[in-house]
């Protein structure tokens, strides 16, 4: 007998077995169902909310000279919203304030501030920001690795600005913010997590850890909001085609599986005030559902492989890059 026939002859010997593989099966299923129906809702069946109507004429995003953030300014700007934007390079942004001034004929303000240096940063954001409404909070700042890279690899300042950017200021921030929309019961406060809270991964540690703390921070800051008129809203993408992740160039499939950060931002936007959790872009939906139904170590197995690649990837192409370099000044000696 073997071993299918053996399973096969335990299980009609125990039949509870069956019945509660039956019932996880259903439940699977079941929810399998709620997240296909939630999905056309959201993104096929109901009307686009009008967001500086039902949260107010000011937004502050923070990280918002590159990448994500700067495609969700522009994209509240395009429904007459205007912006506070909050980052770290002056230069940067005073151009993604003309930019969107002249596009969309909304008011700006910039503050300049390094957000990583803790409490130094929110009492800066503090002092610069005043008594300004804001009505829809963006915490986009965050911070990954230059590529992945070792625990024992990474330097104190990376361990520290990984930390205050992607844990403290998200927190302090909606900390400073949350108490004025409590006091006009509107507001929304959006925050960027990470399809990388689904599993811890190796070689980015603290960045998947530090998201974890995100999606939980903002499930127990919406539970504390349920009885207001306040949206806390979690976004949850995979790879996009941004600054942070252009540390291999070789990678394969990576433009499949990520969308330009004006496409991500241009589709997200449009669910809040429509569902609680979006991944966006449909296949990272897909690969969050995968993540929940496959056991968490073949997943991190699974990622730590392909991190490898993205690390050897990396390696390679900066010794080559090293090596140009050196040809070159010889060359010029």
């Amino acid at each position: 007998m073997n071993y299918f026939e053996n399973i096969t002859s335990f299980l009609v010997s125990y039949p509870a077995f069956s019945y509660f593989g039956a019932i996880v099966f259903f439940f699977i299923l079941l929810d399998l169902v709620y997240n296909l129906l939630n999905a056309i809702r959201v993104h096929l069946v109901s009307c686009r909310v009008d967001l500086k109507a039902r949260y107010g004429n000011w937004a502050v995003v923070t990280g918002c000279t590159d990448g994500i953030g700067q495609a969700y300014a522009h994209e509240l700007a395009k429904q007459g919203i205007n912006i506070v934007l909050i980052s770290r390079t002056m230069q940067k942004l005073k151009d993604t304030a003309n930019e969107i001034e002249s596009q969309y004929g909304v008011e700006t303000r910039i503050i300049a501030v390094d957000l990583s240096e803790g409490k130094k940063s929110i009492d800066a954001v503090k002092a610069q920001l005043g008594d300004q409404e804001v009505g829809i909070l963006v915490n986009n700042v965050g911070a990954l690795y230059e590529y992945p890279k070792y625990l024992t690899e990474t330097t104190e300042w990376e361990l520290w600005s990984m930390l205050n950017l992607n844990i403290a200021f998200t927190t302090a921030m909606t900390h400073l913010v949350l108490p004025r929309m409590v006091d006009k019961d509107k507001g929304a406060i959006v925050n960027i997590g990470s399809l990388a809270a689904d599993a811890p991964i190796p070689m980015w540690p603290i960045y998947s850890a530090g998201k974890v703390y995100v999606q939980y921070f903002t499930d127990a800051l919406r539970m504390e909001c349920a009885n207001t008129n306040i949206t806390v809203q979690l976004v949850t993408p995979g790879f996009v085609s941004t600054k942070m992740i252009d540390f291999s160039k070789s990678v394969p499939l990576m433009s499949f599986f990520a969308p330009t950060a004006p496409q991500f931002a241009r589709i997200t936007v449009k669910t809040l005030g429509l569902t609680d959790e979006t991944a966006g872009f449909w296949l990272h939906g897909v690969q969050h559902y995968c993540r929940r139904l496959l056991p968490k170590w073949f997943v991190m197995r699974f990622i730590q492989r392909v991190m490898k690649i993205f690390r050897q990837s990396y390696l390679n192409e900066d010794r080559s890059k090293s090596s140009t370099k050196d040809v070159q000044k010889e060359e010029k000696d």
